[in-house]
């Protein structure tokens, strides 16, 4: 029985007193933890709905994430936010927390990637343009590149990264993107090979042809499935599903928006011996930096809306399946359970709320639109 149909609000989890603005799971599944405007982190048992651990991040703005760092017993803790700082939580004997600040963006920080099965590599991006490598063996952090604009009349604008994603099935390669049309693949082994080089150089780009040029549009979120497919969510318009092969290349020719607006309607039509990206529509992301995520062992695609609804749909033929009012304003992240079909989903307001197939409240399920 296909149970993602069947999601509907199992428990709410209400203590912090902010937009909550990440969640996400531990390996294991028990715990989730998550972070606030009120600039706290809170692990919960969210099958009870308990709160184990309140602390405050140390932070002195929102904290944008908040991931577990993965082989140490759910006592490390990273987070960014929006004073730009990347910090370590550790948990120590008794509940007590010691925070220590990392390293600083200029301008906000706002997502993280932990290098797969790691308990120690993780990688940061801002609004300065940089690229953060971390190594908690040591503290240190390296800072890789500045991403910048590769249109001829603004080559040197930097842009504002927004999201990051490290390929499960590959770890050396990761994506950042942000203030312009372009998701930029990076091979980390460039750089440990010759360090003099410029490092900073993708290996491959990745935009709808139809996007390319476009000044308006921008990149919220990024997430790599299973099969190194990568899902790219763009503000004012849709979400598109890349396989390796879509890439552009390394140097990309700059050019002014390509008139094909059947593009997103054909997303599967060969042109230019390229073939299309998958295309998922229907939700609205304007207001707010929203993630985007698989679901279910990569068989679907989630995002939130302005609207303050989920959508979920059928990562093969972009098929919407359900959508599930979970927020009276805007809703910005959804996390799967590693394991279960279980969703974790918040947004403007204060709480947190649990998606299980075998729910006492019912949400609005819609199953075409």
């Amino acid at each position: 029985m296909d149970l993602v149909p069947h999601l509907a609000i199992f428990r709410k989890l209400e203590e912090h007193k902010g937009c909550v603005n990440t969640v996400s799971f531990n390996a294991d599944g028990d715990i989730l933890v998550s972070g606030s405007d009120d600039r706290r982190v809170i692990l919960w048992d969210w099958e009870t709905g308990h709160a184990k651990l309140s602390f405050h991040s140390g932070h002195g703005n929102n904290v944008f994430q908040a991931k577990i760092i993965p082989y140490t017993e759910d006592r490390s803790i990273i987070t960014c936010a929006a004073d730009g700082q990347v910090r370590h939580a550790q948990i120590l004997e008794g509940g007590k927390v010691e925070t220590k600040l990392l390293a600083k963006h200029q301008g906000r920080a706002h997502k993280m990637a932990i290098e797969p099965g790691s308990p120690h590599i993780f990688y940061t991006c801002g609004e300065d343009g940089l690229v953060k490598h971390f190594d908690l063996r040591t503290g240190a952090s390296t800072e890789l590149f500045t991403c910048h604009s590769i249109h001829r009349m603004s080559d040197t604008q930097i842009v504002k990264l927004q999201a990051i994603a490290i390929d499960p099935k590959n770890p050396n390669l990761f994506a950042a993107a942000g203030s312009d049309e372009y998701a930029r693949l990076y091979d980390i082994r460039k750089y440990k090979w010759d360090s003099s080089t410029d490092f900073g150089q993708p290996a491959d780009y990745f935009c709808p042809l139809h996007l390319i040029g476009d000044k308006q549009v921008g990149i919220t979120g990024l997430a790599f499935s299973d099969q190194s497919e990568l899902l790219v969510s763009y503000n004012d318009e849709f979400i598109y599903l890349f396989t390796n092969d879509m890439g552009l290349g390394p140097n990309p020719a700059p050019s002014s928006p390509v008139s094909m607006a059947s593009d997103a309607d054909h997303s599967n039509v060969d042109t230019d011996v390229k073939v299309r990206p998958q295309v998922y529509k229907g939700h609205k992301n304007r207001l707010t930096v929203k993630g985007v995520s698989f679901g279910s062992k990569c068989e679907y695609v989630m995002s939130g809306s302005d609207c303050g609804r989920i959508f979920i749909w059928k990562k093969k033929d972009g098929e919407l399946i359900c959508v599930m009012e979970a927020d009276k304003h805007v809703v910005n992240c959804i996390e799967s359970h590693p394991h279960a079909t279980v969703l974790a989903s918040s947004g403007i307001e204060t709480d947190i709320k649990i998606w299980t197939p075998n729910a006492t409240e019912s949400a609005t399920i819609i199953s075409r639109i």
